[in-house]
């Protein structure tokens, strides 16, 4: 039996544009249906929402039917939490907050077996396939994607050394948490926080690197690939449904 191939991976080094879905709900049942709504890839937040790692597990395996590729978001550029996403079998992780190449290249090695890395080594785990992938400790580093996310001033004046750190494959433009650090919390749309975006991606795309972003809805999310990010999330489930309800009840009561 072979390790499993990391496809969300292999897309984004080939330069593939790919669209994802940002997920909180926090349920097998709307991780499986997202996984199957035609998008590239689902993000699976445990940053900003009420979920532990071992509540991971069942949203992987429920997603693992669909053709959505899962991402994982960590609470923390933490080592501990990343070791475990990785063995309950996350190939592909968002390290949020990362400001600088010496954290860039923490998160990095948190996802490496040594020599060229520090995560701890377990045999039976769910990303070795229980044990059965006799390959898995010859391609567990190769098979992982590792994506930062920058959110502040000080990351994105940090950009090219973050982003140049050996194993990094990708890196997120959180609009909102960078909107609040350049003044403008709540206003993500602001022309000075849009410039910034504008700035990041021709940086990020001179040296070759793939840039992500996350959009509140389909027409700002298009902006976003107009301007040249490569994994784009078009919207966030919570939102989705907040908004068809109250659209719904809307139109139940009106005249």
């Amino acid at each position: 039996m072979e390790t499993r191939q990391n496809i969300f991976k292999q897309r984004l080094l080939a330069g593939e544009t790919l669209i994802g879905i940002w997920s909180t709900l926090c349920n097998p049942v709307a991780s499986e249906a997202l996984a199957d709504c035609g998008f590239d890839w689902m993000l699976i937040d445990t940053e900003h929402s009420p979920i532990e790692v071992s509540q991971v597990m069942p949203l992987l395996q429920a997603a693992a039917t669909g053709g959505a590729a899962s991402l994982v978001r960590p609470a923390w550029n933490d080592k501990i939490l990343i070791k475990r996403l990785l063995d309950i079998g996350a190939q592909t992780i968002l390290v949020p907050f990362v400001e600088n190449a010496e954290e860039a290249q923490a998160a990095v090695s948190a996802t490496r077996y040594p020599p060229h890395g520090i995560r701890g080594v377990a045999g039976t785990t769910r990303s070795g396939r229980y044990g059965m992938a006799s390959d898995y400790f010859q391609r567990a580093n190769d098979e992982v994607c590792v994506l930062v996310q920058i959110e502040t001033a000080t990351a994105l004046a940090n950009l090219e050394a973050i982003a140049g750190v050996e194993g990094v494959d990708g890196v997120f433009i959180g609009p909102a948490d960078l909107a609040a650090s350049l003044g403008y919390l709540g206003n993500p749309g602001h022309e000075v926080v849009q410039d910034a975006l504008k700035d990041a991606v021709q940086r990020l795309t001179k040296i070759g690197k793939p840039a992500g972003i996350l959009a509140a809805n389909a027409d700002t999310a298009k902006t976003y690939v107009a301007m040249g990010f490569q994994f784009v999330a078009a919207g966030l489930d919570l939102g989705l449904l907040v908004k068809a309800a109250n659209n719904l009840s809307a139109a139940m009561k009106s005249e």
